[in-house]
């Protein structure tokens, strides 16, 4: 029996119950030009904590990667708090947690200079200025202008589960594609940086209950194990008294939970809700 942190946890739930939903058809808007087959074009992947973005999109960071696109990483908090062993401290877990994230980015090809924290503290997301957590988001926006944005799905059916960070996360990203429109929301990106307004062309929500696009990861599976299972801080027994070894049995019990999560027929995939606007 594996024990999980409530991060992992939570995406064993998300993915459960996404698979029925997920059986439905695909959006049929949906071009040919598939976003697992992009090359020279840059993507944005928001998360919570430093960990959510490989458990619910590992498979898909990867492949871009491998196919020449640049993937950076916004991180909005430092995540020093989910840890069960008493000798911990908030300064020490940041700094484990930071350590797993480029291991795990690594993992999947994408180098840590492409990682930006902002430097949230864990669980207090919400709590932050809103205007200003939005200006941090929407400038990013205008100074990479991606392709495509990851983020958590802000749908209404999540509202009432989401926890803190995530449910912060997820509204003031897609609020921020909104702000980096209109250069008046923060003229300052322009008059001091000359950041010019930037309209997101399309946004793939991951923890979604409403899937309309599921992405083949199958050739590149295991590779998301290990990089999910990089975040050793977050699976006993390490969550409970912390070591940065991992126990051969305890990565075995890790892969074959995910891989059972990510199992879809004879293939393994991740599923988003796409949406675009012209």
């Amino acid at each position: 029996m594996i024990r999980l942190s409530s991060f992992a946890i939570l995406f064993a739930c998300v993915c459960l119950a996404g698979l029925p939903i997920a059986a439905a058809q695909e959006d049929p808007a949906v071009p040919e030009g598939r976003i697992e087959t992009w090359t020279g074009k840059t993507v944005l992947v928001f998360t919570p904590h430093p960990d959510d973005d490989t458990f619910l999109c590992g498979g898909i960071m990867s492949i871009l990667a491998a196919n020449g696109n640049k993937v950076i990483v916004v991180i909005y908090t430092n995540d020093n708090k989910g840890s069960l062993d008493l000798d911990m401290t908030r300064e020490r877990l940041a700094r484990i947690r930071r350590a797993e994230e480029e291991k795990a980015c690594e993992i999947l090809g994408i180098p840590k200079e492409n990682i930006i924290w902002l430097g949230y503290e864990d669980g207090d997301l919400e709590y932050a200025n809103p205007r200003v957590l939005r200006g941090e988001a929407c400038r990013l926006m205008k100074k990479y202008q991606p392709d495509a944005v990851f983020t958590i799905d802000p749908g209404t059916t999540h509202e009432r589960w989401h926890k803190t960070d995530h449910r912060m996360a997820a509204f003031i990203t897609k609020d921020a594609f909104i702000a980096s429109e209109w250069h008046l929301y923060y003229p300052q990106h322009l008059l001091d940086e000359g950041l010019k307004p930037y309209h997101v062309p399309l946004a793939f929500y991951y923890y979604t209950e409403e899937p309309n696009y599921t992405v083949d990861i199958t050739e590149i599976a295991e590779t998301k194990v290990k990089a999910s299972a990089a975040h050793v801080s977050q699976f006993e027994p390490s969550l409970s008294k912390y070591t940065p070894d991992m126990a051969d049995e305890t990565f075995e019990g890790i892969r074959q939970w995910a891989l059972g999560l990510m199992k879809d027929g004879e293939r393994y995939v991740e599923r988003f809700r796409r949406e675009e606007w012209p």
